[in-house]
């Protein structure tokens, strides 16, 4: 299978990602931080100056992917919050490794200096992800996640000093041999 293609939302994009976040199951929309429902949503992403929205597409031109960058506020306008979705039949595929790598790019571009993504404890996977490029673990909170079950579920919330993380591989070249 050929790499998708990642590159930042565009208007020309608001519908297939509309549509992207249509397919992905009622189960996983209830992690979701933000409303995902509908193009006046992702219109809405792309009037926002701050925050960086990348997808993947694969050769069909599908999209299959999608991480938001979101930079903090006062205190913690170095920081931001990483957000990922797969499409479910392509995770495994190295999808999500892309984009969050293309993630962490767009934050240290930006000048963040450091990025944060909860997980729910129960996705091993995704948090192995996440570890794999540097992430540790800052903080479990119990019984945080409310699912649309009605069942509890605790989040972990993983951080990456991404400015210092990516110096040093670029200083050793280990960022050219990665992508």
């Amino acid at each position: 299978m050929s790499p998708p293609e990642i590159r930042l939302l565009e208007p020309a994009d608001v519908a297939d990602v509309a549509a992207f976040f249509d397919r992905v199951p009622e189960g996983d929309q209830t992690f979701f931080k933000e409303a995902v429902d509908g193009v006046a949503t992702v219109e809405s992403w792309l009037a926002d100056p701050r925050s960086m929205r990348l997808l993947a597409r694969d050769i069909d031109g599908a999209v299959i992917g999608y991480v938001a960058v979101i930079p903090g506020v006062g205190w913690s306008s170095h920081v931001a919050e990483l957000r990922l979705v797969v499409e479910p039949d392509r995770r495994g595929e190295g999808v999500g490794r892309k984009l969050a790598r293309a993630g962490l790019a767009a934050a240290v571009e930006a000048g963040l200096t450091k990025v944060v993504v909860e997980v729910v404890a129960e996705q091993v996977s995704t948090i192995a992800l996440f570890q794999g490029l540097g992430f540790v673990a800052e903080a479990l909170l119990e019984d945080h996640v409310l699912d649309a079950t009605g069942r509890l579920t605790d989040l972990i919330v993983l951080s990456n000093r991404a400015a210092d993380t990516w110096s040093t591989m670029a200083t050793v070249g280990l960022d050219e041999v990665l992508d």
